[in-house]
């Protein structure tokens, strides 16, 4: 037990730079502190103690803002950074240095008992702040869901998930080194949305598109070609609709 206490206070000081040292980590930090009071609740619920496993659990809930169920399987050096609103199924499966952050749930969208009901999070998971995992897939390793996402399908290794519901911008064929550095709140560098880039291309493809037309028209009537005049319009405005686009 103490190991593992050891190990969940050395990984948040390496991925928060509030945490000034392990005495205040673990007398002021909730996420660890939930953790812990879930570990006795697990015990509990699986020695057939399921009334004072839930009340652990509740209890925790009370001291922390974060519920977890105490069926629920927490990996090694999970991180719950600030964590109030965090909910956890009670077939949910956390993996090893996942980080989880405020608001997330961990939730089930069937009613059938004993079904695996709840998402299973792979090693080194990153959820932003409000991300809802709704069902009993995986997220795979390393894999991050960005803030406030709505997440109703498998996430694939290395992926990031955004939006509601939420969509890749992002797939590493196979998880890299890079795809293992730490990312806060599951924030990636030149990440961008993946519908943002179609419409930026869909602009681009029309103003092309545009020109090519223009060009047509001026060597028809060079050739001494009929084109009728058209009624004129005005030109596509690339940098507003860009801007809008962003």
């Amino acid at each position: 037990m103490f190991d593992r206490l050891r190990d969940d206070i050395r990984s948040i000081i390496e991925r928060d730079p509030a945490a000034r040292n392990g005495w205040e980590v673990l007398t002021c930090y909730p996420g660890l502190q939930a953790i812990v009071m879930h570990r006795w609740a697990h015990w509990c619920w699986t020695h057939g103690l399921k009334w004072l496993g839930r009340f652990i659990s509740y209890f925790a809930r009370i001291i922390t803002g974060i519920e977890i169920h105490p069926g629920a399987t927490i990996g090694r050096r999970v991180f719950i950074d600030h964590g109030f609103g965090v909910v956890i199924g009670e077939t949910a499966e956390v993996g090893d240095d996942c980080t989880i952050y405020q608001g997330v749930t961990l939730g089930g969208t069937s009613l059938h008992a004993g079904a695996k009901r709840h998402p299973t999070l792979e090693r080194g998971v990153i959820i932003g702040a409000g991300a809802k995992i709704l069902g009993g897939f995986t997220v795979g390793e390393y894999a991050k869901v960005g803030s406030n996402a709505v997440v109703l399908k498998p996430v694939p290794p290395g992926a990031t998930a955004v939006g509601n519901p939420a969509h890749l911008v992002q797939k590493d064929q196979a998880p890299s080194p890079a795809s293992h550095l730490f990312s806060a709140y599951g924030v990636t560098a030149n990440g961008d949305d993946p519908l943002s880039k179609a419409l930026h291309s869909l602009i681009a493809h029309a103003v092309a598109q545009e020109q090519q037309i223009e060009r047509l028209s001026a060597a028809m009537k060079a050739a001494g070609l009929a084109c009728p005049d058209l009624k004129p319009c005005d030109k596509l405005d690339t940098a507003e609709l860009n801007k809008l686009v962003e």
